[in-house]
């Protein structure tokens, strides 16, 4: 069983940036993929960004694409998202997701651990 904790949410200005982080424990999540998913009040949950298990491969939501930068330390057990230029369409709670691959993230939406997610607002 992966527990899954993320920090670094906030509020920042348009423009500003951004780093968050989750780190895992309580399993081997080197060996599955991990990514994050961000959820806006009155909407349903989007995907943000995936990494595959080595790090090798990343995979980006359109909106993002060229803002945002997933990275992962296995060596730490963590996961972190720096996200610059942010938006304010970008505000939502950010949640760390684990399981499968990263292509599977990012194809299925399911993931097999969740965290409690980590407030991102971003202010005109």
């Amino acid at each position: 069983q992966v527990q899954l904790v993320e920090s670094g949410g906030g509020l920042v200005q348009a423009g500003g940036s951004l780093r968050l982080s989750c780190a895992a424990s309580g399993g081997t999540s080197s060996n599955i993929g991990m990514g994050w998913f961000r959820q806006a009040p009155g909407k349903e949950r989007e995907f943000v960004a995936a990494i595959s298990r080595i790090g090798a491969t990343t995979y980006y939501a359109d909106s993002v694409q060229g803002r945002f930068t997933i990275s992962r330390d296995n060596a730490k057990n963590t996961v972190q998202l720096q996200m610059n230029n942010l938006k304010p369409e970008d505000t939502a709670v950010y949640t760390c997701a684990a399981g499968g691959s990263g292509w599977k993230l990012r194809q299925s939406g399911e993931a097999d651990y969740w965290g409690q997610g980590t407030q991102v607002t971003v202010s005109s």
